[in-house]
């Protein structure tokens, strides 16, 4: 994204309760919603290509609530994978038995969420960075896993996501190996990963990743661990199926 971009005021995460109109100003990406009639509102989605979508709300009572959040990286351009993998620019070198903390940016897409009778549906969700959202294939062309792909650099704290682009992850590195290796990228299901937010930031459970020996083979064990905070937890709409670790190589 471009510093110009990167440098604007957007609108905040959270509950919206909507009387008569709202407006949210999002990256590359506006939404409007209005009352239209009693108990009807009209919502709609127009990005920086002029691609419009509409949809028309009715409700059971005057007042609609909608919950803009971040949510996984899952759906754009396609429904493809629970994968995710984070490409780091500047690898990370661990020498022998020992540990590292790095902070990484993660990609996120936006959901907008239909809050009514204690429930939370999916009324839409979008990517305001379609450029970059890609796909990778994470070994042999034959037996490889597909993943989302994203070029990632590491940030000095939680406060470092960009707003509706990046969560940031926490990373804890772990070498049990008897040598030094470097940390070029890290591939994990983010489907076991959870996202939070407060205000325009975001954030989402940690890794826990071990450099150690299977067998003749060197790797990366990645698993996911829950963060306590006081950011708000994304609903989610996707059937999670838990991958507690993954196998990874190490370059």
């Amino acid at each position: 994204m471009s510093e110009e971009t990167t440098g604007k005021t957007f609108s905040n995460y959270g509950l919206y309760d909507i009387n008569e109109s709202l407006e949210l100003d999002l990256p590359n990406t506006e939404i409007r919603i209005k009352k239209i009639s009693e108990n009807v509102f009209s919502y709609s989605r127009q990005n920086f290509d002029d691609d419009l979508i509409e949809k028309i709300i009715p409700i059971q009572s005057s007042k609609l609530q909608i919950e803009l959040c971040p949510i996984r990286p899952l759906n754009f351009p396609a429904r493809r994978t629970n994968h995710m993998y984070l490409d780091v620019d500047t690898p990370v070198f661990l020498s022998e038995n020992s540990s590292a903390t790095v902070f990484l940016r993660c990609p996120i897409e936006i959901g907008v969420f239909f809050v009514h009778d204690g429930h939370k549906d999916s009324l839409d969700c979008f990517t305001c960075n379609p450029v970059d959202s890609r796909f990778c294939l994470y070994g042999s062309p034959e037996s490889g896993t597909l993943c989302k792909y994203a070029k990632t650099e590491i940030v000095e704290s939680y406060d470092d996501s960009i707003p509706f682009i990046n969560a940031v992850l926490k990373v804890n590195l772990q070498n049990t190996l008897s040598k030094g290796l470097s940390i070029t990228k890290v591939v994990f299901p983010v489907s076991s990963n959870s996202i939070y937010y407060k205000d325009s930031k975001s954030i989402i459970d940690s890794l826990h990743a071990v450099l150690k020996k299977k067998l003749t083979l060197e790797i990366i064990d990645v698993d996911f661990e829950k963060i306590q905070t006081d950011f708000t937890l994304s609903p989610t709409y996707e059937k999670i199926e838990t991958v507690k670790h993954m196998d990874m190589g190490v370059d």
